[in-house]
């Protein structure tokens, strides 16, 4: 059987024909070893056909297809030109052996075309990519390096381009920086209060929030200069008049120390400072805000941005958060407990990051596990959904979020939840009347591609359905075909009957008849005997 070598170039598709090369008793150190001269290869192997990529864009899309096993046109074209013709109905007496073992098949599934990729193949293929631009005349080996160099930089790009919209790595960033800025704000306001407070000490028992603490003491300064005339500036600053004036007798009845104009600057300039990071902390938390809701809008809605945020962070990405099953989701975060507790034969932790949800505190003590256990599990679909679903939308998230809350009434009240099979129906109407109406905004014909996204959803809706309705509608099918399977016997049962009063035998149903035709059985031995009785007595009556 005649073999032929596809190879795939940078520049093209290659087509070899290896004659002079016996498989049969040969190993493949063997051929390892003779294939790395020019000359007994180029003996054995020769050009049998060459297409050049048309551009850059037609070779990284070449490229992509060979990587994910599939057979383009051209590569089909190519084949079919350069390969011998088979007949109908006839096996072909070659084959073509390829790197790819997909690749193969799918050449084999489309064309009939035997193909094989085994090592014999591959160290030929290896020996072609080595001796590649010694059979191409006009091809230089520095034109197929550049080739090789583009490619590879255009496929690298490709697969690492993404939608820049949805980067996880901004929000893992964001909520280190977060959580940062919070200790570093919280420490810093701790020594401006300190710092102001020798000067100043009556004004920490009015004012606890750290911002505010810090932005008065920028605009006091000085306690002594505070008058009544600045009780409007301080009640704009504060929001309370109240705390305004408590805080102008505070300052003429004061206990601190006096500063020096130098200190009491550079107190003003470390406010200053404390207000800055403050102001960046509730714009980066902005910012979180509306990456979560682009990068995870059902994981957001149903469990908040900060947590949600956490998962994806503590999980590495959001693809890694979405392979995660609901147990390890349940205890992320608490891995050093787990394993405590692994160790000492203990308790496992029922929670980890996601006990700073709001469910979990709503919750009594006696279900906070099982809540914990229900909220993973619907964190887990919704990261999922965003993970692998080409449109951003948070109506998933949301129907989730109600099952929640039912479910956190149940525990409580006694109300029995929704089926999930309903609220997942509900919530793909609702994702098929928004495209509708985006459709009908966007014009005619948007709104046909709309009606056909309305059907295809429909579709996958009850494509979604689960075991359980399947189940469910095939326990309520038997029921009803039994009930047929009556109707029948008795309309089959009535007619007999009639004939049976009319005609007066005794026929029965089926199952009857096994027993009438058994009753006959037993009674024709007895006929047999007594006929045999009265033989014998015959007999007896002739000889006497």
């Amino acid at each position: 059987m005649a073999l032929y070598l596809l190879f795939e170039s940078a520049s093209g598709y290659a087509l070899f024909h290896a004659y002079g090369i016996d498989e049969i008793g040969q190993s493949v150190d063997a051929v390892r070893s003779s294939v790395l001269d020019l000359k007994r290869f180029s003996k054995a192997v020769k050009l049998a056909g060459f297409t050049p990529f048309s551009s850059a864009i037609d070779a990284l899309n070449q490229c992509n297809a060979i990587s994910e096993g599939i057979m383009t046109d051209e590569l089909r074209n190519f084949l079919e030109l350069n390969l011998p013709k088979v007949k109908e109905g006839k096996k072909a007496k070659f084959s073509v052996g390829v790197m790819e073992p997909k690749v193969g098949s799918h050449i084999t599934e489309a064309t009939g075309i035997p193909c094989q990729s085994n090592e014999y193949v591959q160290e030929l293929l290896r020996a072609v990519r080595l001796h590649f631009d010694q059979f191409i005349d006009q091809l230089k080996p520095s034109d197929l390096e550049k080739a090789q160099l583009g490619l590879g930089h255009s496929y690298s790009r490709a697969k690492v381009k993404f939608n820049v919209n949805r980067v996880d790595n901004m929000v893992i960033q964001a909520i280190f920086l977060l959580d940062t800025l919070d200790k570093d704000v919280n420490s810093f306001s701790m020594r401006v209060r300190e710092w102001y407070g020798w000067h100043f000490p009556e004004l920490v028992k009015i004012v606890n929030d750290n911002y505010l603490y810090a932005k008065l003491a920028k605009f006091v300064t000085n306690k002594s200069d505070l008058s009544e005339k600045d009780i409007p500036a301080l009640a704009d600053l504060i929001g309370d008049e109240d705390k305004a004036k408590e805080i102008v007798e505070a300052a003429k009845a004061s206990m601190g120390q006096d500063l020096s104009p130098v200190d009491l600057i550079n107190v003003q300039q470390f406010a200053q400072r404390v207000m800055n990071l403050s102001e960046y902390r509730k714009n980066l938390y902005e910012y979180l805000v509306t990456k979560m809701n682009d990068i995870a809008p059902n994981l957001t809605s149903l469990i908040g941005e900060m947590v949600g945020a956490r998962l994806i962070s503590h999980a590495g990405s959001l693809s890694n958060l979405s392979k995660c099953p609901a147990s390890t989701l349940q205890i992320l975060g608490a891995e050093k407990a787990l394993f405590r507790a692994l160790k000492t034969r203990g308790n496992t932790p029922k929670y980890g990051l996601i006990f700073h949800s709001s469910f979990i505190g709503r919750a009594s003590t006696k279900n906070k596990g099982r809540m914990a256990r229900y909220l993973a599990n619907k964190c887990s679909i919704a990261s999922r959904i965003d993970c692998y679903s080409d449109v951003s939308s948070s109506i998933f998230g949301e129907k989730l979020r109600e099952q929640v809350e039912e479910r956190l009434e149940f525990y409580d009240k006694g109300v029995a939840p929704r089926k999930n099979l309903d609220v997942m129906k509900a919530a793909i109407e609702g994702m098929t009347n928004t495209a509708s109406e985006e459709g009908e905004e966007n014009g005619g014909t948007s709104a046909k591609k709309s009606k056909k996204k309305k059907s295809r959803a429909e579709a996958d809706g009850d494509a979604m359905d689960l075991d359980k309705p399947a189940n469910t509608s095939a326990a309520e099918a038997e029921p009803e075909t039994e009930k047929k399977k009556k109707k029948k016997k008795h309309k089959l049962e009535e007619p007999q009957d009639q004939e049976m009063a009319a005609t007066g035998d005794d026929q029965t149903p089926k199952k009857k008849k096994k027993k009438s035709r058994d009753a006959s059985a037993d009674d024709e031995p007895k006929t047999a005997t007594e006929g045999k009785k009265k033989k014998k007595k015959s007999k007896t009556a002739g000889d006497d």
